[in-house]
């Protein structure tokens, strides 16, 4: 699904989503990672939905979100509650969507200036090519 056109200056976006990678610029990501308008951090979170937890959420806050967007795939799953908790105990918004869902919200947010982080999950497997 082809997101948006016209690069935004400036901005991260996301060119294009499917369920199994996630093109930004000239990238195309299928290992987790995150996606501020500033930033791209590679290989953020190796392993299960169910292993997240607060240590998992630290290079998150780093990013200094006002609202998290959790990508979980081809569909909505819920991560555990210490993951939520290290967002929510700090008034930070966390939203989980499936993949395609969080793609589009960020775009939406990111281009309203909003300082969005899309979290983006994938199993674990190695990393497609143009990583």
């Amino acid at each position: 699904m082809q997101l948006l056109l016209n690069q935004p200056v400036g901005r991260l976006h996301v060119r294009r989503a499917t369920p199994a990678s996630i093109e930004v610029a000239d990238r195309v990501l299928s290992a987790s990672f995150l996606l501020a308008p500033d930033a791209l951090v590679d290989d953020w979170h190796r392993g299960q939905l169910t292993a997240l937890d607060a240590a998992a959420a630290t290079p998150i806050l780093a990013l200094s979100p006002a609202l998290v967007l959790l990508a979980t795939g081809p569909r909505q799953v819920f991560p555990p509650t210490a993951f939520a908790a290290a967002f929510l105990t700090r008034g930070i918004g966390i939203e989980v969507m499936d993949t395609l869902a969080a793609a589009r919200t960020y775009n939406v947010l990111a281009a309203e200036d909003r300082r969005v982080v899309a979290a983006f999950w994938f199993p674990d497997h190695a990393p497609a090519a143009g990583r």
